[in-house]
């Protein structure tokens, strides 16, 4: 007989040098939903409450390198970010491609809102969850 493995939520991060964006899955870890932007200043300490408040399970981070691979300007900070946030939260954090997602949220925004971050970390996380299909032990 198979079982569903156990269910997590997850949150997304659309990290950014001045904001980050933040979006979650519902408990099934099947639909993301955008959850707001914060500044960077404090950010860890939002994001260890929502953590908490939410019972989140694991992360999920867009990488910010450029489409081919190569590092941009915001890479190491971004990378430095995760390594401290998995640090401190001790949940497992998974980087994954985000190219494109800006530009993604900013299509399917309405007219003059079409730069949310939070609706790029929902992409971004969406993303991640379409690819795990359902998991089965």
């Amino acid at each position: 007989m198979k079982r569903y493995t156990a269910l997590v939520k997850y949150l997304g991060i659309d990290y950014g040098a001045k904001r980050i964006g933040l979006a979650l899955s519902d408990e099934s870890g099947a639909i993301a939903f955008p959850r707001g932007t914060i500044e960077n200043q404090d950010a860890l300490a939002h994001i260890r409450g929502l953590i908490d408040s939410e019972k989140v399970g694991a992360i999920i981070m867009g990488d910010t390198k450029a489409p081919g691979g190569l590092e941009n300007p915001i890479s190491k900070e971004a990378a430095a970010f995760a390594e401290m946030l998995a640090r401190e939260t001790g949940l497992l954090i998974e980087r994954v491609w985000e190219a494109w997602s800006s530009i993604e949220a900013s299509r399917l925004a309405p007219k003059g809102q079409e730069h949310d971050d939070s609706a790029a970390a929902a992409i971004i996380l969406q993303r991640y969850l379409d690819s795990r299909g359902k998991r089965v032990e």
